[in-house]
């Protein structure tokens, strides 16, 4: 969303929900690794993830790092969407964050969603990334 010089932005409602490492599903032991946001009204879907192999493999031993890479990068495809992101990819832009944000029992998953309100929601996922994820 782009602001004019003088001109105050319009505040937007956001969901958002962090994206997680789950090594170990039957324990629900996780580490933050990202975070997804969508605000309908700025037409505006986006993710930050850390893609560190290093910090990955600190989840430990068992966590399959190169599966775990994969999936994370298939959710930056999926949430920029177009024509090389797949058939959910294609989908608009709230199927896509629906989608990527339903509960499932894998080594990659979401948080719950929760909301927010920002006049930008790019900037309001650097600062959900930061707090939740760390810079």
């Amino acid at each position: 969303m782009s602001v004019r010089a003088g001109v105050d932005a319009a505040w937007v409602d956001y969901d958002y929900a962090l994206v997680r490492v789950v090594p170990h599903v039957h324990l629900g032991v996780f580490v933050n690794v990202g975070v997804l946001l969508f605000a309908p009204a700025a037409r505006y879907l986006g993710a930050r993830l850390r893609l560190d192999p290093g910090a990955l493999a600190g989840c430990g031993p068992d966590l399959d790092v190169d599966q775990a890479l994969r999936s994370l990068r298939a959710i930056e495809r999926i949430c920029a969407g177009g024509p090389d992101s797949g058939p959910i990819g294609r989908l608009p832009p709230s199927e896509r964050f629906h989608w990527l944000t339903a509960p499932r029992s894998a080594v990659v998953q979401t948080s719950p969603v929760h909301g927010g309100r920002a006049r930008d929601p790019e900037a309001a996922l650097l600062h959900v990334f930061e707090r939740c994820v760390g810079g």
